[in-house]
């Protein structure tokens, strides 16, 4: 009994890991092409493929729920296909057991996912989008479709680039007073954090007082501020590529700051309930291969689980937007597909007893 379910877990494992990689050369591919259209300056074709490598990291997170259901049911498939599932039922294990036996190779999956979200990609993330920025040059000057913003008190700050390490490039800051006019200036060519401060170099100042405007240069000064690299980090992702730890964390500061937070708690119930999502969606496969999909082709597996997959995908995100729209829980709004997929699962099953 055990090497049926060993070999049950290993075959649907396998699936998995296969269709995962095929999933992910095609991406890789598509975004080299895509990166190849923007090769300009010192950014190159060396650069163009460590900007890719690096955002594999990420599209594993991404692909990850897609890639279990279209992977079991070509796990699974392939069993009843040759007529091994039935043997397998007709040794006396039954669809519960099966359900635990495919499920565990995906919590292996999932656990490891979750790890390379947690403490992969945000880092390769910002890595990729700083040194794509410093190649192109998008750090000696401001540039508002590029970089990050961020505010503190009256004070709008911009970085062209940041970097894991604490080291900022092509920094803007602009203060105003309490009317809204500006007070002053100050072009930052690359600061470090130290300590309790930031060390910048390359400053130029300009002070608008009375009507006048005064210009000053530095080698390097001190700048005190709120802001760590901790949370620039945070700030110089995509609200995607952070990890969970982070986004409730930033949620709080943004809130203190006056600023929205919302799309936050948002995406952190996607990550938290991830799991469930991906276990919802294998719960679909396994129903379909004891249910409609037994006896249809291998193609016509893969397709229907592409579109189940896009369709989930789809859902979830139209109701998270309209969570923050209507004001009903962002919870409620990631929650709903993945029960859906489960309640389909379980009737589907119920009625192949």
């Amino acid at each position: 009994m055990k090497l049926i379910k060993r070999y049950v877990g290993a075959t649907v494992a396998g699936s998995i890991a296969i269709v995962l990689l095929v999933i992910l050369s095609l991406d890789v591919i598509g975004e080299l092409v895509d990166q190849l259209e923007k090769m300009q300056g010192g950014y190159d074709f060396s650069e163009v493929a460590v900007y890719v490598l690096l955002s594999i990291p990420a599209s594993i997170g991404d692909y990850l729920p897609l890639s279990s259901l279209v992977g079991c049911l070509i796990g699974l498939g392939a069993l009843a296909a040759t007529s091994e599932l039935v043997i397998i039922r007709s040794a006396g294990v039954s669809i519960m057991e099966i359900i635990w036996v495919v499920m565990r190779p995906v919590l292996v999956y999932i656990g490891l996912g979750l790890l390379i979200g947690e403490y992969v990609t945000p880092l390769t993330s910002q890595y990729a989008e700083s040194r794509r920025a410093i190649a192109l040059g998008h750090q000696k000057a401001l540039q508002t479709q590029r970089g990050v913003w961020s505010r503190e008190g009256n004070e709008y700050m911009h970085f062209s680039a940041v970097l894991p390490n604490g080291q900022l490039f092509g920094v803007t800051r602009m203060k105003f007073d309490d009317q809204g006019r500006l007070l002053s200036s100050t072009y930052v060519e690359s600061a470090i954090y130290q300590e309790d401060h930031w060390f910048e170099e390359g400053v130029v100042e300009t002070v608008i007082r009375n009507r006048e405007v005064k210009r000053e240069e530095f080698v390097n000064r001190r700048w005190y501020s709120e802001l760590s690299p901790k949370l620039l980090d945070i700030i110089a992702l995509d609200i995607e590529r952070l990890p969970m730890r982070r986004l409730h964390s930033y949620a709080l500061f943004r809130e203190k700051q006056g600023l929205d937070a919302q799309d936050y708690r948002l995406e952190f119930w996607k990550k938290a309930l991830q799991p469930l999502a991906t276990a919802s969606l294998v719960m679909i496969a396994i129903s379909f291969i004891f249910g409609p999909l037994r006896q249809v082709t291998m193609g016509y597996r893969i397709f229907t689980g592409i579109i189940v997959g896009i369709a989930f995908r789809t859902s979830q995100d139209l109701l998270g937007p309209s969570s923050l729209i209507w004001g009903f829980s962002p919870m409620f709004a990631v929650l709903l597909p993945i029960a859906i997929c489960f309640l389909i699962g379980f009737v589907l099953i119920r009625r192949s007893r």
